[in-house]
Formats: structure tokens, C-alpha cells, sequence
């Protein structure tokens, strides 16, 4: 009966004509959907799953990119009408990692920016901002390790804001060497004695505020307890990211510091020599202004 009765449901045409359901398609009953979803005017399937305490999202969704989505298009079975999309929580924390990498990039820039403006220069923040990838190194490194005893220790979002973290922590070792050797230079020392006292007398303070941090972080990666697989991540990634940047600062920044002393000396010593060189330049007359004079003469 409600088959027949669509079917006789008038439709009307382009030229003005009615006509019926049934003259232009076959209703039948059958099976199918509810409702019909659709994501940017495309038809939509949606899975939701569960997942266990003891996995992590992270690896739930490297676990389906690995097992499921990459096998099926290499295969060639999505790809063209039909694709798999992770959405919902997985999808938010996609967006959340790209961001987190962008505000990385911008940490690096305005650090690098208020060096500019204290320094005076746009060398020497240079040589500062080289610890962060170093600082960088030692975050992945105590992460690994952490991960030999922890396997269930992932790369999540609070892992990723130990490396912002660290933008503006492991520059301080190079700034207190920079900082103190500029200002003995300033007091007429050369420039390698100046860079040797500096890590002299700047050795002690370094380590001592590097092992306070160190030793503050030390809790969220050893003590065990409700929420700690949480800053697990956090903790090993600024601790190793402040251990191998403080012992490569103490030989890194002083030899990159010298070197750039050099060759600023270097520079500004060619664009004098140039300026000298235009200024104490001798001035030719013009042919019209030495006629002038001989005629006078004359």
C-alpha cells in the first residue's frame, strides 16, 4: 500500500507536464539506513570506538594508519569514492599537534627577536638559539629512554609542550656566557680571554641552576601514582633536553661565540676601510672650472 501510494505521487516537468513516481523510477521496499550523514556534501559512515585504558590514542591512531588506512590504499581500494578519515577526539588532536608545532616555530622567532632587541645585534642570538636544537636532541633522547622502560609512553600533547618549554629555558646557559663575556670586552679585555673567563665564572651558576631543574622534574618521570603516565612525557623531555644542552653549551657556545666575534670584527673592520676609503677619495674640478681659471689667469 505505501509503495503504491508513492508511486502515484505527482511530479512535475519541465515543459508543465505531471506525471507520476512510477513512470520515472521502480518503488520497492527493502532495507537501508535511518538517516544519511554528510561531511562537506559527502556521504559519511561513521565508526566510533572504545578504546582501552592501557592504549594511549596516540598509538590507537598510529595502530589504524599502520594496520588498516595505509594497507587499504595501497591496495587502491580508498583513495578514489571512497576514503577513511580519523575525526571526533583523534581528529582534534591532530589539529592540536599542528598548532603546537607552529607555536614552536613562533617561540624560536620572538626569542630570537627580544635577543635582537637586548643585544643590539643579529649575530649573537644566533649563537644562543643554537642550544635549542641540541636541547631539541636531548628532549628525543630522554623520551626513548623513558620509552625502553615505559613502552605505553607516547609522543602526546603535553610531549610536545616540553619543546616549547625548553625554547625558553636551555637559552639562559647561553645568555649568561654571552651577556658576561660582552660586558668584559666592553671593560677592555680581548675577545678569548673574555670567552674563557666568562665560562669560568659562569660554570658554577650554570650547573646549579640546571641541576635544581633537573632534580624538580625528576618526579613526574620516576614516582609512580594516578595521572603520572600524564607528565611522564613532559618531565623526560626536560630533563633530557637540559642535560645534553647544558654540557654542549659549555663547549658549543664559547668556540661558536669566538667565531662570531671574528667575524663582526672582520666586518665592521671592511665597512670602515670602505667609508675611509670614499671620504679621503680626492676631488677632480670639471674641465668647465679649469677653463674659468686659465682665462681669469689670462
Amino acid at each position: 500500500r505505501h509503495t503504491q501510494d508513492i508511486a502515484q505521487l505527482p511530479l512535475a516537468t519541465n515543459t508543465g507536464y505531471l506525471i507520476t513516481v512510477g513512470d520515472v523510477a521502480d518503488v520497492v521496499m527493502r532495507q537501508g539506513p535511518v538517516q544519511i550523514n554528510h561531511v562537506e556534501r559527502q556521504r559519511t559512515v561513521s565508526i566510533e570506538t572504545v578504546l582501552p585504558d592501557d592504549i594511549p590514542l596516540e598509538k590507537a591512531m598510529a595502530m589504524l594508519e599502520t594496520d588498516i588506512i595505509n594497507p587499504l590504499r595501497d591496495e587502491g581500494q580508498i583513495g578514489g569514492l571512497y576514503d577513511i578519515n580519523l575525526s571526533g577526539t583523534a581528529d582534534d588532536l591532530s589539529k592540536l599537534r599542528a598548532e603546537l608545532t607552529t607555536d614552536f616555530h613562533l617561540a624560536i622567532i620572538l626569542t630570537y627577536l627580544l635577543l635582537s632587541a637586548l643585544f643590539q645585534s643579529f649575530t649573537y642570538p644566533l649563537v644562543i638559539l643554537l642550544t635549542v636544537p641540541l636541547a631539541t636532541f636531548g628532549g628525543v633522547l630522554g623520551l626513548n629512554i623513558v620509552q625502553l622502560f615505559d613502552s605505553s609512553q607516547q609522543f602526546d600533547i603535553l610531549t610536545m609542550l616540553g619543546f616549547v618549554i625548553l625554547v625558553g629555558t636551555v637559552i639562559n646557559n647561553s645568555i649568561l656566557i654571552v651577556y658576561y663575556a660582552l660586558q668584559l670586552m666592553r671593560e677592555g679585555w680581548d675577545a678569548r680571554s673574555a670567552v674563557k673567563e666568562s665560562v669560568r665564572v659562569r660554570v658554577r651558576p650554570i650547573f646549579m641552576s640546571t641541576g635544581t631543574s633537573t632534580l624538580a622534574m625528576l618526579p613526574l618521570i620516576i614516582m609512580p601514582g594516578a595521572g603520572s603516565e600524564l607528565y611522564r612525557g613532559l618531565g623526560s623531555v626536560v630533563v633530557g633536553g637540559l642535560a645534553v644542552s647544558t654540557v654542549t653549551t659549555l663547549i658549543l657556545t664559547p668556540l661558536v661565540f669566538s667565531y662570531a666575534i671574528e667575524l663582526t670584527v672582520r666586518v665592521k673592520g671592511l665597512l670602515g676601510m670602505k667609508k675611509k676609503a670614499v671620504s679621503t677619495a680626492p676631488t677632480v674640478d670639471s674641465p668647465s672650472s679649469t677653463t674659468a681659471a686659465v682665462e681669469r689667469d689670462s
